[in-house]
């Protein structure tokens, strides 16, 4: 996938820079990437508040639903978030409920405590829990000028995407295929590279090395998340234990199905822009 804005930028990338330029690129990246972190970072400053203060009158599920919806609410108003955003954090938020549902079936994990917004054991708010990786990556798309080189195309992607969130449900019935779809992925995605720009320089990265940090990062918040109750696992149920380093992969795969969408989608766009 390559728009206008890739042209040209072989020229600006990876460029020498002094010291001190260096540190400011380095705080202009971590300010643009905590900025795009609000609403991951609204879910567990919630679930942690909400583990330790009891709010009468209401479930902890239920609260936790209720604020979720008021920062999304005041993020769109105070526009840190655009409607088309808001779009696709719908869309994973119905993605995520859809497996929540299924895992919860099949007791990959369970959500032990009360609440009036709990559908087949499965509290709505848990949808938010994928949509915050949407929000994240529509976020740093836009704040970083993101663009991709290399896309192998609509067809082989959506397949790709489509394969992985299959294989979710169907190795509780068959031999789990993640490793099989790891390997698909960095051969799909062997010539895809990611471009982002911090100020006025632009640098570029592998974008399987993108997932795996972004996997690496998501399973240090699941670890927080479980900590403070979000769900539970099996081995979970009487004492908190880390979550298995092997999610890892897990996360890996989900990250690519979201930035699949996200990328097809902002090529829609582009190129109804154009028309």
């Amino acid at each position: 996938m390559q728009t206008e804005q890739t042209k040209g930028m072989e020229a600006r990338t990876q460029r020498r820079i002094p010291y001190g330029q260096a540190f400011l690129q380095l705080l202009h990246f971590g300010y643009q990437q905590a900025m795009s972190c609000i609403f991951p970072v609204a879910i567990f400053g919630t679930l942690a508040v909400s583990k330790w203060l009891n709010v009468p009158f209401i479930h902890r599920y239920d609260l936790i639903l209720l604020v979720l919806i008021a920062v999304q609410y005041l993020m769109y108003r105070s526009r840190l978030e655009t409607l088309d955003e808001i779009k696709v954090i719908c869309v994973f938020h119905i993605i995520g409920l859809m497996l929540e549902l299924y895992k919860v079936h099949m007791g990959s994990w369970s959500y032990p405590e009360l609440g009036y917004t709990k559908w087949f054991g499965v509290p709505l708010y848990s949808g938010f829990m994928y949509a915050s990786v949407a929000s994240y990556m529509c976020q740093v798309w836009r704040r970083l000028k993101m663009d991709m080189t290399g896309w192998p195309g609509t067809v082989p992607a959506t397949a790709l995407g489509a394969a992985i969130y299959l294989n979710f449900f169907t190795h509780h019935f068959i031999p789990d295929f993640r490793w099989w779809l790891m390997a698909l992925v960095a051969i799909v995605f062997w010539r895809t590279r990611i471009w982002f720009t911090v100020r006025t320089t632009t640098y570029r990265m592998p974008l399987t090395m993108a997932f795996l940090l972004v996997g690496f990062f998501i399973w240090l918040a699941e670890n927080i998340a479980t900590f403070f109750g979000a769900w539970k696992y099996p081995n979970q149920q009487e004492i908190w234990q880390p979550v298995s380093f092997g999610k890892i992969s897990s996360w890996f795969l989900l990250v690519i199905i979201s930035v699949i969408i996200v990328a097809q989608l902002k090529y829609v766009k582009a190129n109804r822009t154009k028309t």
